[in-house]
């Protein structure tokens, strides 16, 4: 027997629960160029899509400004 569960799209768990909330003013212009851009995309879930570019963008830089035991000139020696 199939089941026709979905797997979760996007990065989180599907079971999270969301209790904060985040504010963010933007201008006029910055409203425009977001609107086309989910408009081009066919993005429909704006608070998904900011939520998962924000979060993408701090895990990268996560990564990337990770410890290591030398600096990186050292390793390239």
């Amino acid at each position: 027997m199939a089941t026709n569960k979905k797997a979760p799209t996007s990065t989180t768990k599907a079971s999270t629960t969301r209790k904060k909330r985040i504010v963010a003013f933007v201008s006029d212009e910055e409203d425009r160029l977001i609107e086309n851009y989910l408009k081009k995309y066919k993005i429909k879930n704006k608070s998904n899509w900011m939520r998962e570019t924000l979060l993408a963008f701090i895990y990268k830089n996560l990564d990337e400004d990770y410890p290591t035991l030398f600096n990186e000139h050292d390793m390239r020696r």
